[in-house]
């Protein structure tokens, strides 16, 4: 009787590991918190050595700064305008409720001081559009499209967490998104926002 034949390994190239790295490291956090991070601990989860994790990320900080730069990817997919706005409210409300380590992470990313377009590549394709839109609509008027934008921003990253655990831990996710896009979507008619969708 013959052996059973092998499957012989897959040999996974470098942007296929790089990306499972970055996953497992994402899970990792959301399981644990970014302290249980580490090198060794990525390393263990996926039962690869240490130097093949090396040979991706140099650091621990260069590690979390690709991990930063995921949550940053799937934030940034609030800015598709294939979607319309209110599911590009509802994902970006849903990813903070989902996500709450990695949030805390592009936060601290937020607040230090560092330009923001390298945690939010997208800030200028938000504010351009809104000042031009704030001006017309708002006549007379002058309205900070930064400031605006930064309020904007963080009301849609932190405010559904603020929510969920400090005024009405009961309510559910979908409850959350759907208060949450509601009232973004009135704001934004109130500004003058909303014309374009």
């Amino acid at each position: 009787m013959d052996a059973p034949r092998q499957v012989p390994r897959r040999n996974k190239g470098f942007e296929e590991t790089h990306q499972e790295l970055i996953e497992t490291a994402v899970r990792l956090i959301s399981e644990s918190g970014t302290d249980a991070l580490s090198i060794t601990a990525l390393a263990k989860a996926m039962g690869i050595n240490r130097t093949t994790v090396y040979y991706h990320f140099d650091s621990r900080e260069a590690l979390l700064h690709a991990v930063s730069s995921w949550a940053t990817a799937q934030l940034a997919k609030g800015m598709d305008l294939n979607l319309s706005r209110p599911e590009r409210i509802g994902l970006i409300s849903r990813f903070s409720l989902e996500n709450p380590e990695l949030i805390k992470l592009w936060i601290d990313d937020f607040v230090s001081g560092s330009d923001i377009r390298d945690s939010y590549s997208c800030w200028d394709a938000l504010v351009e559009p809104t000042r031009g839109t704030l001006a017309e609509a708002n006549p007379g008027e002058e309205i900070d499209a930064e400031i605006y934008c930064v309020m904007l921003l963080a009301a849609s990253i932190i405010g559904p967490r603020v929510y969920r655990n400090s005024v009405n831990p009961a309510a559910s996710t979908e409850e959350i998104v759907a208060r949450f896009v509601r009232e973004h979507q009135r704001v934004l008619a109130r500004d003058g926002l909303d014309r374009n969708e």
